[in-house]
């Protein structure tokens, strides 16, 4: 759809896209923190909905291994960009000062309207120029560019990296990768990740080819980049992030062929399986939700099928106390299917205990026409210190 906007009004709304994803499940944790009675607004509403069908039977289960997968699958790209970053430090230490790259730096800094003063070091055995750092920003130039590149070009890619430095890109971009590292697992934030990667690049080429001699220099410069095969550090920005041969088309201004066939193709692939999902999702999400009849019998828990739920820890240690009022949904084989907390102790954590500890037990499911059926029941667990 903005496949004709400009680069900056696509980034804007990749970088929506990503934080949205983020906060969803923040509002979701949040909501279950403090109980569902404490929600207001249809969107909380439908977290806690949602949140509840999704917890249901054997995934509630299955949550010990689901939340270790994560973690470790967290706790891999955390590493890796750590070590991303040790390596960047490393390289910054190790690199040498060259007086008359530095002063170019400096002069392209000024004219560029860059407040705080950047840092060159050249560096051996790097590929590509990198800027890394939030208020003490470092510029890395591969050796073999300051003695190989003409001077001219090696410019035109020094002024982009201090875009990058301008617009506080390299802030972003750790935020970016910290929702990577907490969202590893869905691919749409993959995607957007991506886009914004790309987007940001044709940004900052606008501005360094205003500062380097216009769009045909950069892309000279460029192309000797795409020449050499680059790769570049993930958790730093470097001269050749996003598809360069775009890069230089748009430098260039060079019309390129229309791909709105292959993107309503793509896009029609993509939207079938996900709205077939999406039916079967709805239609399963209706069935936990139908309303319970209203049974003869009501349903009641048996004891001898559950331990007292476990007083939190802290909770404990700060004496709190309190009566939460909870509400199940009995299925016909006795177990909980969906839960709400009614009334609030004052103390999520004693309602998420009470909660968490109920919900194992088995029921005597009610009865209604001789026959078990899906029901609600109200019960009051009261924490009270002797």
């Amino acid at each position: 759809m903005l496949r004709n906007a400009r680069p900056h009004t696509r980034y804007l709304v990749a970088c929506g896209g990503l934080l949205a994803s983020v906060l969803w499940p923040a509002l979701s944790l949040a909501l279950r923190l403090h109980g569902s009675a404490e929600v207001s607004g249809t969107a909380g509403q439908l977290a806690v909905t949602l949140n509840g069908a999704v917890m249901s039977g054997t995934l509630r289960q299955s949550m010990p291994w689901v939340v270790a997968a994560w973690a470790a699958g967290s706790v891999l790209l955390a590493a890796r960009g750590a070590l991303g970053l040790a390596w960047i430090a490393r390289a910054g230490r190790a690199g040498t000062h060259d007086p008359r790259w530095q002063a170019c730096t400096d002069r392209l800094a000024q004219a560029m309207g860059v407040a705080r003063h950047v840092r060159l070091r050249v560096v051996d055995g790097l590929d590509s120029p990198v800027t890394a750092g939030c208020w003490r920003p470092i510029l890395l130039v591969p050796a073999s560019l300051v003695s190989g590149m003409p001077p001219e070009l090696l410019r035109a890619l020094l002024a982009h990296e201090l875009a990058h430095v301008r617009r506080h890109d390299y802030l972003v971009n750790l935020l970016q990768n910290l929702a990577e590292i907490l969202l590893f697992y869905h691919p749409a934030v993959w995607w957007m990740s991506r886009r914004i990667r790309i987007e940001r690049e044709l940004i900052a080429d606008d501005i360094a080819a205003a500062h380097a001699g216009g769009g045909r220099q950069l892309a000279l410069a460029l192309s000797e980049l795409e020449k050499r095969q680059f790769a570049h550090h993930e958790p730093a920005l470097a001269a050749d992030g996003g598809d360069l041969m775009n890069r230089i088309a748009c430098l260039l201004k060079t019309p390129q062929q229309p791909r709105l066939p292959a993107s309503v193709s793509a896009l029609l692939a993509g939207l079938l399986p996900a709205l077939a999902a999406a039916c079967a999702f709805a239609a399963g999400l209706a069935h936990a939700n139908e309303p319970a009849r209203q049974a003869d019998q009501r349903p009641y828990i048996d004891f001898n099928t559950c331990a007292k739920p476990v007083w939190p820890a802290a909770s404990l240690a700060a004496k709190e106390t309190g009566k939460v009022t909870l509400a199940f949904l009995v299925d016909t084989d006795g177990r909980v299917a969906d839960t709400k907390v009614k009334k609030s102790s004052g103390h999520p954590a004693l309602d998420e205990a009470a909660v968490e500890g109920i919900s194992k037990c088995i029921f005597k499911p009610g009865v209604a026409a001789g026959r078990p059926v899906k029901s609600w029941v109200n019960m009051q667990y009261v924490w009270t210190l002797d």
